[in-house]
């Protein structure tokens, strides 16, 4: 039964990432899209922290951690998001649900532990209306819409070198189609004229890491690690139509393909920056744990010559983040709630993006539960995000929201079949 429960996730959730438009946020609309959270949910609920590592989870961050692991663990989750949208005159509400990841882990030596899985990298989705009124007194309005994102395909592997010291690897196949378009009509006038954009994505990066983690004195372990997300080398192979419409049946007229290779946009190259990721923890096994991360990249080097907007400029970008978790008392028989991990965290995201003068800040706090299943270490985890991002000032547009988190994680447990001596 478990069996049929794991393959049907795994046809859900292929089905689900080439399917799903992941966000509704109009700042989707620039670059490739917004960037997806990258952790499992107990990372997502401590701010988002990958330097903690143990021997039973899945860490989709750092490769590294997968030297550590010793059980084979399978891992998955689903999220919901409510957005209130905030103009400097007007407001609306929107959600959205996705799938956040799917994966597994298992040991192949006493020193070495590989793993591999799906999950969205950037996610596509707007719908915006702008009107304007020329010198003629004619109301002027665009509208513009965009789907799509980017997927990762990814295989890790990590290596105990020495009793505290892991070291590990990951290659991310990325894969997705952007789709946009640019719907513009012009007050009393028949016809319309539209833009309709493609660009199929595909290209790798790699992730390294490593995790040193000595014990400090019988209870207590220092926690380090370093993380260098290479710069990925994507290619978008672009497809562009561009015509006129009628406005009262909506049927295209003299729509025509736009011959980007004369102008040296068939194939464009999307180079990602190199992000590097610095944490630093402390805790006691099976107790508490505490930590803090910084990671920056140099994202100002970034360009999209297939999707130039110009009241878009790029800087570095950086992210800071504090959390940790606490368990009453991990062996206790007497209370169930004893037993759960309680998370929490903070971060700060300057994701380099500079609108109208205005650079686009995320800030947001984390908190959930790790509730154990009662099989081996298997647990179900409950999180919930509240954040903002962006602003009401220069005609921009304010984001807050709630996401909630559903994940598991399930060990070789679940898929042993009983036995009775």
């Amino acid at each position: 039964m478990i069996n049929k429960f794991l393959i049907a996730i795994i046809c859900f959730a292929t089905y689900g990432l080439h399917a799903q438009n992941g966000t509704v946020s109009p700042y989707s609309y620039f670059g490739i899209g917004e960037l997806r959270s990258a952790g499992t949910v107990e990372n997502q609920m401590m701010g988002g922290l990958s330097v903690y590592t143990d021997s039973i989870h899945v860490n989709l961050q750092n490769p590294a951690a997968f030297g550590k692991l010793r059980i084979t663990a399978y891992t998955g989750a689903l999220s919901h998001k409510e957005l209130r949208l905030k103009s400097f005159t007007d407001e609306q509400q929107v959600s959205k649900t996705n799938l956040e990841y799917l994966a597994m882990g298992f040991p192949v030596s006493s020193r070495m532990s590989v793993g591999f899985g799906l999950k969205p990298f950037s996610s596509v989705g707007y719908d915006l209306l702008s009107s304007r009124t020329n010198a003629s007194d004619i109301t002027v309005t665009n509208q513009y819409t965009g789907e799509g994102g980017i997927n990762q395909a990814f295989l890790s592997a990590g290596f105990r070198l020495a009793s505290d010291l892991h070291l590990g690897a990951t290659v991310n196949v990325n894969f997705g189609k952007l789709l946009s378009q640019r719907i513009q009509t012009v007050e009393n006038v028949q016809f319309g004229t539209l833009d309709d954009r493609e660009s199929r994505v595909s290209g790798y990066d790699f992730i390294y890491g490593a995790t040193y983690t000595p014990h400090l004195d019988s209870k207590h372990t220092l926690f380090t690690s370093v993380i260098i997300h290479t710069q990925a080398n994507l290619v978008s192979e672009n497809k562009q139509r561009i015509g006129s419409f009628s406005n009262t049946t909506g049927q295209e007229i003299e729509v025509v393909d736009v011959d980007l290779e004369a102008r040296g946009l068939k194939n464009t190259e999307l180079k990602i920056p190199t992000t590097t990721t610095l944490g630093l923890g402390y805790g006691e096994d099976k107790k508490w744990f505490l930590g803090a991360e910084y990671g920056f990249q140099a994202l100002s080097s970034f360009t999209n010559e297939f999707a130039n907007i110009d009241n878009l400029e790029y800087q570095d970008a950086s992210r800071m983040a504090m959390g940790g978790f606490f368990i009453p008392d991990y062996s206790s028989f007497a209370s169930y709630f004893k037993r759960v991990t309680y998370r929490a965290g903070i971060f700060m995201n300057k994701t380099g993006m500079v609108i109208n003068n205005k650079e686009i800040n995320n800030f947001g706090i984390t908190f959930g539960l790790g509730m154990p299943l009662g099989i081996d270490f298997s647990n179900l985890n409950l999180g919930f995000e509240l954040g903002r991002q962006g602003t009401t000032d220069a005609d921009l547009i304010e984001e807050s929201y709630l996401k909630i988190n559903v994940g598991f994680s399930l060990n070789d447990g679940w898929f042993r079949k009983r036995q009775i001596d």
